[in-house]
């Protein structure tokens, strides 16, 4: 039977000094601190609308929904949360009214049931209902439109059938740990219990668990101190709020978190009774430096850590004592070890616990195994040998070398590798509205799946809507559309894990870009084999970048005059029309050189030799 939650009314303990009472096991007894329900009355009631929405948004993966989207913005037609449960499609219309909210809501909340295809309307209210809505909320069932009203008194009956301990705990086999998420895991908490230490650094590539580790921290460290507060910062506000939620599944249901950013906080003197505080750097930074009174922190979590460079950050990390031998531990996160100056994080960390690249990643089966296929269907090799010169900039080569318009063998190719895949789901990343447009008309049309585009602004420069947005996210997590052809969105932020085909047909320059639309299909989930990339890029610098991955992953590319390669569970291949171009991987290879050179280059940068004779082996066509 789940343990029913507790409400204790108890002032937490403020400790005395930045050492407070140090590491390791609380030297306080259980109830002499707040229990903070995340939906209890004073936690709802000092936090703002948003943070309600959101509190509703926590809990239904309680329940036991799945594919639960926080929607609640300006112009969402109607919907603040989006969830499935028992094969149905819920849609919540979440009010935290001063007065109980009347009959137009309920006409809204059907409206926008009715725009995003939601089987079931349920209207959640802080303050309950009037009785011409309840009234009318009966006329509508005796015509057989039935919509859930849930007021304060229901939902803490839900709550209260909620298990306290975090759904990490409880549901082991959705959070299991890798093997060195777990040692990461140990030496942190060990790092913790030694009070001579005051850092741990986890590097982690994209799609490798760096949050899931620090979640993971946060639950084992409160266990071992229940009253344990902890900040966790981010240098966006989007980044802060994806934070937030990341961290539920790890915390129980008796700690409460709070956002502090430009957008919303609590009142400064309540944030010390927030278990965990998710906060934007420089709104923390300004109350520091206006000495606002910050709260004592035990933990604090750094996203994206290799910011740290700023001055912004040394300044607000002083301030919170983290420099002092009794501070916060601190726990920073990224992807890559260095800042962009360049110099290491040495200042904060000494070695990172854990640090595992992309390529160490995919050899090691971290991430879902890649066949990424380069196609030079599209390559002018005629055109190639008639140029004349000694360098070339990669624009000059990228006008000679590639024909512009090949949408049709695009489609042709994307059909192809869909027929093979078990389960596919894809998204094809495109380099315009109009072009996003039209590869989505012609993957209808072939009718192998449903495509729809998605992008934030079309080509007439109107934004797209919350609503369209949202739709089109929900049908693609619920299977009704098949492949999203987006252009400037989905980089991060979304996090479809059963994504399995990826297919560039956009121009990036930029390596993170670049390493966030491959992560779209990168993670690993239940059923899942492996990605198939497909990059029709045309882009000298490109085809160098791929050259490079190849090279780092097995290190057994095709040599002039030795076209075995070596097969892996993760692959790099040329190819055209369906078939392998073994002759044009060893030219480019041999061609290009200085791989890492290429791929950096600017576009007007010369350099590009001149091409050398084809190789003897099956010359180019």
């Amino acid at each position: 039977m789940p343990r029913r939650l507790r409400c204790i009314c108890a002032v937490r303990l403020r400790r005395q000094s930045r050492g407070g009472t140090g590491r390791g096991v609380a030297c306080v007894p259980r109830g002499a601190y707040l229990v903070t329900e995340f939906l209890s009355d004073w936690a709802l009631s000092t936090t703002s609308w948003q943070a309600y929405e959101r509190a509703v948004t926590r809990l239904l993966p309680l329940l036991g929904y799945e594919h639960v989207s926080l929607i609640g913005q300006s112009g969402d037609g109607g919907a603040d949360v989006l969830a499935t449960k028992a094969g149905k499609r819920w849609l919540f219309q979440v009010k935290r009214y001063a007065q109980p909210v009347g009959p137009e809501v309920i006409d809204r909340t059907i409206a926008a049931a009715r725009t995003y295809d939601a089987d079931i309307p349920v209207i959640v209210s802080r303050k309950g209902f009037t009785q011409s809505l309840i009234d009318q909320r009966q006329m509508l069932a005796s015509q057989g439109v039935n919509v859930q009203l849930w007021d304060d008194v229901t939902l803490r009956r839900r709550f209260g059938l909620v298990d306290v301990e975090p759904l990490a705990h409880r549901e082991s086999s959705s959070f299991g740990l890798r093997d060195y998420q777990a040692q990461a895991c140990d030496r942190i908490v060990g790092d913790w219990q030694r009070t001579e230490s005051t850092s741990s650094l986890v590097v982690l590539a994209t799609g490798l668990g760096k949050t899931f580790v620090a979640g993971e921290v946060l639950r084992r460290l409160s266990i071992l101190k229940p009253s344990l507060r902890v900040l966790v910062l981010a240098h966006t506000n989007e980044l802060v709020y994806q934070l937030e939620r990341a961290l539920w599944p790890f915390l129980r249901a008796d700690q409460a978190t709070a956002i502090v950013n430009g957008i919303e906080r609590p009142a400064w003197m309540d944030l010390g009774r927030f278990d965990v505080v998710v906060a934007s750097r420089d709104t923390m930074a300004n109350a520091a430096s206006n000495n606002v009174d910050l709260p004592e922190f035990d933990l604090i979590i750094v996203d994206e850590c290799h910011h740290l460079e700023s001055a912004t950050y040394d300044t607000l990390l002083e301030s919170l004592g983290t420099t002092l031998p009794h501070g916060p531990h601190l726990i920073g996160l990224t992807a890559t070890p260095w800042r962009p100056g360049g110099s290491h994080l040495a200042k904060w960390f000494d070695g990172p616990v854990v640090s595992i690249d992309l390529v160490e990643g995919l050899r090691s089966g971290f991430l879902a195994n890649v066949n990424y296929r380069m196609y030079t269907d599209n390559v002018n090799w005629d055109g190639l040998r008639a140029l004349r010169g000694d360098n070339f900039s990669p624009r000059a080569i990228n006008r000679t070398l590639f024909i512009d318009e090949w949408d049709d063998a695009v489609v042709k190719r994307t059909s192809e590798a869909w027929a093979e895949i078990e389960r596919p789901r894809g998204i094809v990343f495109c380099g315009t509205v109009s072009h996003a447009d039209r590869m989505a008309e012609r993957i209808n049309s072939l009718g192998f799946t449903s495509a729809r585009t998605l992008y934030s602004r079309g080509a007439d420069g109107r934004a797209v809507g919350p609503i369209e947005r949202n739709r089109v996210l929900w049908d693609f997590a619920d299977g009704k559309i098949g492949i999203l052809c987006a252009v400037d969105v989905l980089n991060e932020g979304v996090d479809v894990p059963d994504v399995n085909l990826i297919v560039f047909q956009r121009v990036t320059h930029s390596r993170r870009i670049f390493v966030q639309q491959l992560g779209r299909g990168l993670r690993l989930a239940p059923g899942k084999a492996s990605v198939v990339v497909l990059d029709f890029v045309s882009d000298i610098r490109r085809f160098a970048a791929g050259l490079e991955l190849q090279k780092s992953i097995d290190g057994h590319g095709p040599r002039p005059g030795n076209e075995v390669r070596v097969r892996l569970r993760n692959t790099v291949e040329f190819f055209r029309a369906s078939e392998p171009d073994l002759s044009a991987e060893v030219f480019l290879r041999e061609w290009l050189g200085d791989l890492e050179e290429v791929e950096e280059a600017g576009e007007d940068t010369s350099i590009l030799r001149f091409p050398p004779e084809f190789p003897a082996v099956g010359a180019p066509r």
